[in-house]
């Protein structure tokens, strides 16, 4: 059985892990000539760390990660907390598996490297993809045509396999954006701050959290905007720019918003939910599928459960049996990862509340629940696979 994943990120790179654990023979294409740091911090809850534990991967990844005793709310203004739940060896005690704190690169690396270089072509870029009811065809830019009984379309937010399964359809701006950076310990010591940090404003909300064990602090300040921002990993803030737009928060924030060197801004994009993902042989899977706004922490998660799934449903298939494991797949995934997208939206909502009544109604829930459970409303998916 051979399979061709569209894409090396972190849903292709799971997903041809998940395919080899599943006996298919994998090739893994990427259109970049090799494989770079990008990005900057990304948290895996129990539901994503305990697939990667299956896949023989969990303690690459979780060497150079950070582990997190628990996750601290609170107000924009004067950093009082809201509430607390707790993470750490609680919760890998109650779900079985750890909740990790770690940079891209690392995740990323750690997957690349438990796929055999053989199987990864480089420098490959993808114009087409077609099929018949006996196999598909993926064609590249230098004409070649790779052939396989499956295609799995992990080719990002920017999906050009989406468009050729189900017409045109763009990204959407979510009317948020992001500064980030990243800021050795040294220069945030003494501020005091908790090992995974959620501070709720108007129109903004403020992350930061340890990487690298614990070497340096991960900074996401989302606010937002009707100028449409770049989705882009490199693009610079303006100087002086963040400090701008989160005037007169916590003196805190403001001291690590100062003391950041490189800042960059990040326009946060969605993708429209879809009703089916698959046709014939060809699935989508991560943000190609589901992009969602970050405020849950779960995007790279519901990835790497695709991948789980995708594995799972096509372990003991024969040629003609993949178009209806894919959609045992999708009948898998798409219900969770849909309900995940709107999930994150809101958050993105009830974080931004102005100040007044709803802020202060907000807060209060949080507190009593928080007084009556260890752990977030959203872990209550972190015990599924699915």
């Amino acid at each position: 059985m051979r399979a061709v994943v569209v894409g090396a990120g972190i849903g292709g790179l799971t997903a041809a892990l998940s395919l080899r654990r599943a006996g298919w023979d994998v090739t893994l294409v990427e259109q970049a000539a090799r494989f770079t740091e990008v990005g900057a911090g990304i948290q895996l809850a129990p539901n994503a760390t305990r697939v990667l534990r299956r896949l023989d991967v969990l303690d690459a990844v979780a060497a150079p990660a950070a582990r997190p005793s628990h996750v601290s709310f609170r107000t924009w203004s004067d950093g009082a907390e809201i509430c607390r739940y707790a993470l750490g060896r609680e919760a890998e005690e109650e779900f079985g598996a750890p909740y990790l704190l770690l940079h891209r690169a690392d995740l990323h690396q750690a997957l690349s490297a438990a796929v055999p270089s053989e199987s990864v072509r480089l420098s490959t870029t993808v114009v087409d993809i077609t099929q018949d009811d006996d196999s598909a065809q993926v064609t590249t830019a230098t004409g070649e045509r790779l052939g396989a009984d499956l295609v799995v379309a992990a080719d990002g937010i920017r999906s050009a396999a989406r468009r050729w399964l189900f017409g045109e359809d763009e990204a959407v701006f979510s009317k948020t954006a992001a500064y980030r950076a990243l800021l050795p310990v040294a220069e945030v010591a003494d501020l005091g701050l908790p090992p995974l940090g959620v501070w709720l404003g108007p129109d903004r909300h403020f992350v930061h959290y340890w990487v690298r064990r614990g070497e340096l602090l991960n900074v996401v300040a989302v606010f937002s905007t009707g100028a449409p921002a770049q989705e882009s990993w490199t693009d610079r803030a303006e100087p002086g720019e963040q400090l701008r737009e989160f005037a007169q928060w916590d003196p805190r924030v403001l001291s690590v918003l100062e003391r950041a060197g490189q800042v960059l801004r990040y326009g946060i994009h969605t993708r429209t939910p879809l009703t089916r993902w698959n046709l014939g042989r060809v699935t989508l899977l991560g943000d190609s599928a589901h992009a969602m706004v970050p405020f849950q922490a779960q995007g790279a998660a519901q990835a790497i459960l695709d991948a789980a799934a995708l594995g799972d449903a096509l372990t003991d298939t024969t040629p003609a049996e993949v178009p209806a494991a894919l959609d045992r797949y999708v009948a898998r995934r798409l219900p969770t990862a849909t309900s995940t997208q709107a999930a994150s939206t809101q958050a993105g909502r009830d974080f931004h509340l102005p100040d007044g009544p709803e802020a202060t109604a907000r807060n209060a829930r949080m507190a009593a629940h928080a007084g009556e459970n260890r752990f977030m409303p959203q872990s209550a998916a972190w015990g599924a696979d699915r």
